[in-house]
């Protein structure tokens, strides 16, 4: 994709998120530790990028990627971190849990990064959490909401695991409440992907607080990963009369389940959360059988804040006047959390970088102000979207 003509101007929109964040975060740059390796070469800080940039789900690693970059590309010439500039090493783990397994390695043993972003998904994050573990480097997921990610079977914090996004529990909440509050709806059927924990999670928060909320869950289905025609159940749904459908999961399944939901007849909202965010969705599903559907997301394109629309307009100027998505939001502010982090450590030891950013208090960014708690998971806002002839409308925010 084109960068675009208008740098200078680009330079100008995003200066004022790029002071905020290289002011006062003092030490100094160029120690290395069990974990920096060769993080710090001359001039250069390097950090990985574990993503998925091919297979099922490569539109969330492609658009986070996009993110990555133009925060690179800016904090570089705000002066980088301390006066080194930031390399981003890429690489693709085609969306499986594997091959995430093997990148991580990669990224820890060959590259010898500061840290690593990524995965996109909770299950290509958590098949990292070992490496990163016994390598003690840094593991930043802009994405994976699922609980697993930063705490271990026992219940204990897992040190080198951090996120950027909120967390499955919060937007089932957030789903959930927005049913019942702002659509009034007293029913809803589940209808989740059985081996996701992403949607596992989702389905059981969602549960829980449509219920006390007074509502009725009439159904709870599942599908499985790649399945293509999901009428038998959904025509189950629909002779129960539920006001609504909850269906958390990733684009590729859900968008054949809303169309052929609506081809089936059924009108009533369907609801959702951040696995819908991809501009793949209106493909499958179509913009028309979109209209009356919500998600809870991490931000809107749309939101008149001003540091979300100077951040809009640069990466529309980048990426030939694309918008920028959720995925695309979460990888740009990740670059600057986590060097927002290394900038406190003074240092790309990987010990004293998980206990700068496990201090990180008040950071604004684009998709909002993030405290991390001791679980390493962002407190911050959640957005409410609607879709609306096939394009996501800004609704409401949600606060913690």
């Amino acid at each position: 994709m084109g960068k675009g003509t208008r740098k200078k101007a680009l330079h100008l929109l995003m200066g004022f998120a790029l002071a905020g964040l290289v002011a006062g975060c003092g030490g100094t740059q160029g120690e290395t530790g069990k974990s920096g390796g060769d993080a710090v070469v001359g001039d250069v800080i390097k950090i990985g990028a574990n993503l998925e940039l091919s297979g099922p789900v490569a539109s969330y690693g492609q658009s986070i990627a996009e993110g990555i970059d133009l925060a690179v590309e800016n904090l570089n010439k705000s002066g980088g971190i301390n006066g080194k500039k930031l390399e981003v090493i890429k690489v693709d783990n085609k969306s499986d849990a594997a091959e995430a397994t093997n990148a991580a390695i990669k990224l820890t043993s060959q590259d010898k990064v500061a840290a690593i972003i990524g995965a996109a998904t909770s299950g290509n994050t958590v098949a990292q959490a070992q490496v990163a573990t016994n390598n003690k480097t840094v593991l930043l997921t802009p994405t994976g909401t699922s609980l697993n990610i930063t705490l271990k079977a026992d219940g204990s914090v897992n040190d080198y695991m951090f996120r950027t996004c909120f967390i499955d529990p919060f937007q089932g909440r957030v789903a959930a409440n927005f049913a019942a509050g702002e659509l009034k709806v007293k029913s809803a059927a589940i209808f989740a992907d059985s081996a996701s924990e992403y949607a596992k999670g989702l389905a059981a928060s969602f549960k829980e607080t449509f219920t006390k909320a007074g509502g009725t869950i009439v159904a709870q289905e599942a599908y499985v990963a790649k399945d293509t025609d999901f009428r038998a159940t959904l025509t189950r749904i629909k002779s129960l009369n539920p006001d609504s459908i909850f269906i958390p999961g990733y684009y590729e399944e859900v968008g054949l389940i809303v169309k052929q939901a609506r081809e089936l007849g059924i009108t009533i909202p369907l609801i959702g959360a951040d696995g819908w965010d991809s501009p793949k969705l209106v493909d499958l599903a179509g913009a028309a059988a979109l209209n009356n559907t919500y998600i809870a997301n991490h931000y809107s394109s749309e939101d008149p804040d001003k540091m979300i629309q100077d951040f809009v307009q640069a990466f529309k100027g980048k990426y030939s006047g694309k918008a920028p998505d959720g995925f695309s939001a979460l990888g740009y502010d990740s670059v600057y959390l986590l060097a927002d982090g290394i900038k406190r450590a003074g240092s790309t030891d990987g010990s004293k970088i998980k206990d700068a950013l496990a201090q990180t208090k008040d950071l604004l960014l684009v998709t909002g102000k993030i405290t991390l708690d001791k679980q390493h998971n962002p407190i911050k806002t959640a957005t409410v979207l609607e879709y609306k002839d096939g394009k996501q409308t800004f609704r409401t925010k949600v606060n913690p």
